[in-house]
């Protein structure tokens, strides 16, 4: 199984020595090529201003279903997430990744929990770890939440400012969906029905997560040694990540070479998880991302996942099969199994959602 490790060492932004568990020099080299500083791009940008302007929502809900078909991720901006609710969240998890590492280990994970501060998951036939050091929550629905595992002190902030910033994300991932139904021209009550349980404001997340990393300066002696996150899907629906600097780090896959994403300020990076492209029935593709250390300079992350399921089961969305005439290309399966599947998976360093798939 994959599980987390306790964290012994001390990160810091300035490092001499890379310690051997962290040292993946082939894996690092096997990953593949990056795309030359030369080479012109962009990820998609969709503007949700655009999206809630009746003269434009229908080209922006294009660019948004052509973002989701051919990417998997985009940057969404005026976004409408409350400005200082980003900004406290931020700071505090800045200010909590500052903390002295026996302040942090105040809230580390225990035994085989995943929830509290640690390394990322481990495969199982490995002994290397990353180059990250990652707190790891539940936000919602309430009951899953142990509290425990929030700092309550280191700082004071944290948990208000996870608090309010859990409900913006929320709120923000209902109006979101609702326009990635009508790309999908399936109802709005079917999408939102697989990630949230009742209606309008008073909708709960069926499940909703939180993922905090700070990833260290590794110095340019050893860039090409270590790996902040290797490459891997996200398995659950959706993800949001707000990024707490101008560091870059993250690399979208596509045609077999990576593209790093260059942060746009106020930006929200989202992208679409394994579960969503079941529901979509291959639709909205998950793609494949990694995270590279910065020779220089830290960077922290706030990413928000949100769950999904149709009752109890992953399954592409009945009216995406259009009535029998499109067919599935993935087999239905409880939540419990999937869930299960993507750790053990994960601990071999394989993609759960393979072995759904009824069409290659």
């Amino acid at each position: 199984m994959a599980g987390r490790d306790k964290i012994t060492v001390l990160f810091t932004d300035s490092v001499e020595q890379i310690p051997e568990r962290f040292i993946r020099t082939d894996e690092v080299q096997a990953a593949g090529a990056v795309v030359g500083e030369d080479e012109t791009f962009e990820l998609p940008v969709v503007d949700m201003a655009k999206l809630l302007d009746p003269k434009l929502s229908a080209s922006e809900t294009a660019k948004l279903g052509s973002a989701c078909r051919e990417w998997g991720f985009f940057q969404l901006i005026n976004h409408g997430v409350d400005e200082e609710a980003m900004q406290q969240i931020k700071d505090s998890v800045v200010e909590f990744f500052r903390s002295p590492l026996g302040a942090k280990n105040a809230v580390a994970v225990r035994g085989d929990g995943i929830q509290g501060f640690g390394h990322q998951f481990s495969p199982a036939s490995s002994d290397k770890l990353d180059w990250a050091e990652c707190l790891l929550l539940f936000t919602q629905p309430v009951q899953d939440r142990n509290m425990d595992f929030w700092p309550a002190t280191d700082p004071p902030t944290f948990r208000h400012a996870l608090e309010r910033y859990s409900v913006e994300i929320g709120d923000l991932t209902r109006r979101l969906l609702g326009f990635m139904a009508a790309d999908l021209d399936v109802s709005p009550a079917a999408l939102l029905g697989a990630f949230f349980v009742g209606d309008g404001g008073a909708a709960a997340a069926k499940g909703q997560s939180v993922s905090m990393h700070h990833y260290p300066a590794c110095g340019r002696r050893h860039r090409d040694k270590v790996v902040g996150i290797p490459p891997h899907t996200d398995t659950l629906g959706l993800t949001l990540l707000l990024q707490a600097d101008d560091t870059p780090g993250l690399q979208v896959r596509r045609g077999g070479r990576w593209f790093p994403v260059r942060p746009v300020p106020g930006a929200l990076v989202v992208n679409v998880g394994d579960v969503m492209e079941v529901l979509s029935n291959g639709a909205y593709g998950s793609a494949e991302h990694r995270v590279v250390p910065h020779a220089e300079r830290g960077r922290t992350t706030v990413a928000m996942f949100h769950d999904a399921y149709v009752d109890g089961v992953v399954a592409p969305l009945p009216e995406m099969l259009r009535g029998g005439e499109v067919p599935a290309r993935y087999r239905a399966v409880g939540k419990v199994e999937y869930d299960v599947g993507s750790v053990e998976t994960l601990a071999v360093g394989g993609r759960f959602l393979d072995s759904l798939k009824t069409m290659m």
